[in-house]
């Protein structure tokens, strides 16, 4: 049991990451990322909304919307759950943290449409369906994982970014395009962890 968590935990961060490899979350991952302080701040609030969303929609898919046959609702129900969830890091971000609130800017209230969020509460429903033995406990480390993938990948481009301001790039390549070579660079790299995932499972 501990095998399987700590291989899901570790797939969720390095080789299943939502940004590196399933290019969820593109949006604050190039926006925010651009100093290290503001790409934390932004990451810590995304895994906290990450667990908390998946830690509410996932009794509510099972134990009202499937048994009722309501599955059809899941999209809209979750992101009202994550809107909500939003709103209250909102709130307690500007009450107690107003620095990092100002820093994050129009980002922070992004993340109710951030799909990194949703895609893990949605995921982690369609894994369960898959595999019977992935259950509630299986879904919190794998949003866990997903929230710490998403603060390394991050952390990560913020420190490549901070380099890349020092370099002289060519003209042709300065701004996006070189920003976006950086990231592609940055997910390539995480497929090395494959084996280490493997090893785990086997």
């Amino acid at each position: 049991m501990f095998k399987a968590l700590a291989a899901c935990f570790l797939a969720s961060i390095l080789t299943e990451n939502y940004i590196l490899n399933r290019f969820l979350g593109i949006c604050p991952f190039l926006g925010v990322s651009k100093k290290l302080n503001t790409a934390m701040g932004m990451s810590s609030a995304v895994t906290f909304v990450m667990v908390l969303a998946t830690a509410v929609t996932w009794p509510i898919y099972t134990y009202l919307l499937l048994p009722n046959k309501l599955e059809y609702l899941q999209t809209v129900v979750f992101i009202l759950i994550i809107a909500t969830l939003v709103q209250l890091v909102e709130t307690i971000l500007k009450k107690y943290i107003p620095s990092l609130y100002n820093s994050l800017g129009i980002y922070l209230p992004l993340i109710t449409t951030n799909c990194a969020v949703l895609g893990v509460t949605m995921l982690v429903i369609e894994k369960g369906s898959i595999d019977p033995s992935f259950g509630y406990i299986n879904s919190l480390v794998n949003a866990f994982g997903a929230g710490i993938g998403f603060l390394v990948a991050m952390a990560i481009f913020a420190g490549v970014r901070q380099r890349l301001e020092k370099c002289n790039i060519p003209k042709t390549l300065q701004g996006l395009p070189i920003t976006l070579i950086a990231a592609s660079l940055v997910a390539v790299s995480f497929l090395g962890f494959q084996g280490l995932i493997d090893g785990l499972l086997a």
